[in-house]
């Protein structure tokens, strides 16, 4: 009860406070007042602050209440359109207008009436007034009072209501936006304020009077954007011809009521334009730098323009804090440069490190740009650089290579003295060929002497029958097979020769310069020629006999002419080895065994063969060793003693 009486007191001496305001102002006017005048003031000054001045007189009690001018902003409408008057009384008066309790009223004042929800056509919604389905009688001042628990304001709001012309489409107040000449623009719809207080809506464009539809062809180019309380209108590749007047609408119900409004745009399209810039360096890469070395690296920006006006910017950003541009610090940017050229201009700025460090690396540094049309950015990061193998692994290439080289250089100056060595020290890598079936480890075959067979036939004899098996059987272990030596007394010829050399392992062929050259006389008999035939035939045809050609003589064109076409071919393809060569080395030195060359001959201009006497006949000769190379591998038996000693013939 305290509490009550104390709030009634305070209300009581609050109405004398204002029933003394309220005198004063009346005998301001130079009015006098009776006591029956003075009791009504008072009782109404009462009802006002009570919040019941409804019944008693509203106008009297905003009259009483501080005057705050009128709202700087006019809201323009049109006859059959809502409106929306928002007061901006709260937003100056009430730092919380949530735990100060107030009160709202509006007033029409042409007719002094408060306008709410029973008029039919006018809504109060917090602090803003709708008004349906204007009229051309809406137009005029509405006013807002706001009551506080002791303070009272009120503030006027102007509504214009303009008429339509039917010839022409929109509003007749109209807001410019910009549209950029061969862009992609956007229109912004200017009813945000009216979005934000309605519940559900709908919004449908037009250009100049016709409707702008999403789906159909003819507006392919334009498309609507909704942003929660923003409507967009985007406009595709923007032309000349989109400079026109755009309206938007906007439909919708609010508590029971629907209605719409609308407002217009003037899109006006700038032929002078600047598009989003481009970022072309850096590209987000890392880079490599040296520790203690000074770098530098360049932001460089394209911005597509026409008429060179641009807003745009460049600068260079290190963990969100932009760098220096102090050239005496250790890292600063320099200072823009700019030119510009036929489709744009091209924006630089350098950000110099003058040594970096080891806290520099594994950061991001970012160019950004900053214009009305995008803000792009590119940044790259610094990484030390990585340790400079190229020497070391130029060296190792290098040596691999000149290894190689030299190995292939050796094998081939010395292929038959390795494998020579690889047969004595590693038997056990080659098979016994005992098991083979073969008798024999070679069949001889030579051109013998008959009649007046000449000396070389007596020489290549002489080298078959004696200086052959010496070397071979004696001092190499292998066994061989000579035709009149080996042959059983009484044995045909032919078949000795046939069954002798199948069960040989391969066939030395022993010749001459004169072997094969033709003879009338008869030096060469029949089963002589049998030998040599049998012997291609198993080599070249069958492949079952391998043919080693002992070369004892140096042989000229002229002969090599009369050879047989298979000795020829055979001569050709594998060479020979060379007995002469083991007495005219040096004479020779160059020429391949088994070649003859015309242009050598002809210029030495001499086709005598060297004689056969005083062969060398030591195993570590040339001769010995390549013959000991073809020859059948005999594996763990083969004993070939590497002994350096001269025979004695």
């Amino acid at each position: 009860m305290l509490a009550g009486l104390t709030t009634n007191v305070e209300l009581l001496m609050l109405a004398l406070d204002v029933f003394v305001e309220a005198e004063q102002l009346v005998l301001s006017t130079g009015a006098a007042m009776d006591w029956s005048q003075r009791l009504q003031l008072l009782l109404f000054s009462l009802l006002c602050l009570t919040g019941n001045s409804k019944a008693v007189g509203d106008s009297l009690c905003a009259e009483l209440c501080e005057d705050k001018g009128r709202e700087t902003e006019w809201v323009f409408s049109v006859s059959g359109d809502a409106a929306m008057l928002t007061s901006t009384l709260l937003d100056l008066n009430v730092s919380d207008n949530r735990s100060i309790p107030y009160n709202i009223s509006w007033y029409y004042l042409r007719t002094g009436t408060e306008l709410t929800r029973e008029t039919g056509k006018t809504l109060v919604r917090g602090k803003t007034l709708w008004i349906f389905n204007i009229t051309m009688e809406d137009a005029g001042d509405y006013e807002c009072v706001v009551r506080l628990p002791s303070e009272c304001y009120k503030k006027v709001a102007l509504l214009i209501v303009n008429h339509t012309n039917p010839e022409k489409c929109g509003r007749p107040e109209k807001a410019q936006q910009v549209l950029t000449n061969t862009a992609t623009s956007f229109l912004n719809c200017p009813l945000s304020d009216h979005i934000r207080e309605v519940d559900n809506y709908s919004i449908q464009w037009y250009k100049g009077c016709e409707p702008i539809v999403e789906d159909d062809p003819l507006w392919n180019r334009f498309s609507y954007v909704s942003d929660s309380t923003v409507e967009l209108l985007r406009v595709k590749v923007v032309t000349l011809e989109d400079n026109a007047f755009y309206t938007c609408t906007m439909t919708f119900n609010l508590e029971g009521f629907s209605g719409r409004i609308s407002e217009t745009i003037n899109g006006m399209v700038d032929v002078e334009y600047c598009l989003e810039p481009k970022v072309v360096e850096p590209a987000n890469e890392i880079i490599k730098a040296d520790l203690g070395s000074s770098f530098s690296k360049m932001c460089r920006v394209f911005v597509p323009c026409v008429g060179n006006k641009h807003f745009a910017n460049l600068n260079w950003i290190s963990r969100e804090n932009s760098i220096s541009k102090i050239v005496s610090k250790r890292i600063f940017q320099e200072s823009e440069r700019e030119w510009g050229e036929v489709k744009g201009v091209w924006l630089e700025r350098n950000l110099n490190f003058l040594t970096v460090e080891e806290e520099d690396f594994s950061i991001h540094y970012t160019c950004k740009v900053s214009s009305d049309r995008g803000s792009p950015s590119a940044s790259f990061t610094l990484q030390p650089t990585d340790p400079n193998n190229l020497f070391p692994i130029g060296v190792l290439l290098t040596s691999l290579v000149l290894v190689f080289t030299v190995s292939v250089v050796i094998y081939h100056r010395f292929k038959i003295d390795i494998v020579l060595s690889l047969r004595r020290v590693f038997p056990l890598l080659y098979p016994n060929t005992d098991s083979d079936g073969k008798l024999y480890d070679a069949y001889v075959a030579y051109p013998r002497l008959f009649g007046d067979g000449g000396r070389a036939c007596g020489e290549a004899e002489m080298f078959a029958l004696h200086t052959l098996p010496q070397v071979l059987e004696g001092r190499c272990g292998y066994r061989l097979f000579i035709l009149g030596r080996d042959s059983l007394p009484g044995e045909a010829v032919l078949d000795a020769v046939e069954e002798s050399m199948l069960a040989s392992r391969c066939l030395l062929l022993v010749y001459s310069g004169s072997t094969f050259c033709s003879d009338s006389s008869g030096v060469l008999e029949a089963w002589q020629s049998f030998e040599r035939q049998t012997a291609m035939h198993h080599a070249l045809l069958e492949g079952s006999l391998k043919v080693v050609l002992v070369e004892l003589e140096e042989v000229t064109p002229t002969q090599l002419a009369l050879f047989p076409e298979s000795v020829r071919h055979l001569r050709e393809r594998q060479g020979a080895v060379c007995w002469w060569k083991s007495s005219r080395t040096r004479r020779s030195k160059g020429l391949r065994c088994g070649r003859w060359r015309k242009e050598v001959a002809e210029k030495r201009g001499e086709q005598a063969s060297p004689p056969l006497s005083s062969p060398s006949l030591f195993l570590s000769s040339r001769f010995w060793k390549e013959l000991r190379y073809y020859m059948p591998v005999r594996g763990m038996r083969t004993r070939c003693p590497e002994k350096n000693s001269l025979l004695n013939l």
